[in-house]
């Protein structure tokens, strides 16, 4: 992971939060975000790159993918005139082929995280509570 946080730093000298979504996946990152920070995260559905057969899984076992561990992943925060050229940045790298846009940062609502659905809805994203699933490692 360090040759790919050093091709996002070179990029987005101004990167503003970086985190793993080992723990809890991006629904339970993005929330500590918001609630550290008192500002909204937005996510959009469409964007978010959830292989078919983890989408699958989840579907067979009742697990929102947002909360699924994401081993050797990446979050960032970056400025927006800055966030084309961090992903150009991370998609050369082969650590970071996938690497895209899945969301932004607002004012409000203050402290959440919302995801607009593939159907043009929107829900709020909670915090994780309890393990989905037991780790085996």
């Amino acid at each position: 992971m360090t040759e790919l946080v050093e091709a996002l730093f070179s990029a987005a000298p101004s990167t503003r939060w970086l985190r793993d979504p080992t723990r809890g996946g991006v629904g339970t990152v993005c929330n500590e975000l918001a609630h550290d920070t008192g500002l909204a995260v937005v996510l959009d559905e469409s964007a978010l790159p959830i292989d078919p057969a983890v989408a699958g899984a989840c579907d067979l076992l009742g697990i929102d993918p947002l909360y699924v561990a994401n081993e050797g992943k990446l979050l960032a925060v970056v400025a927006a005139k800055e966030a084309d050229a961090a992903v150009e940045a991370l998609r050369r790298h082969p650590l970071g082929a996938n690497a895209v846009l899945i969301g932004d940062i607002r004012a409000e609502p203050q402290g959440i995280v919302v995801l607009r659905t593939s159907f043009g809805g929107t829900r709020i994203v909670d915090m994780l509570v309890g393990d989905p699933l037991p780790r085996i490692c």
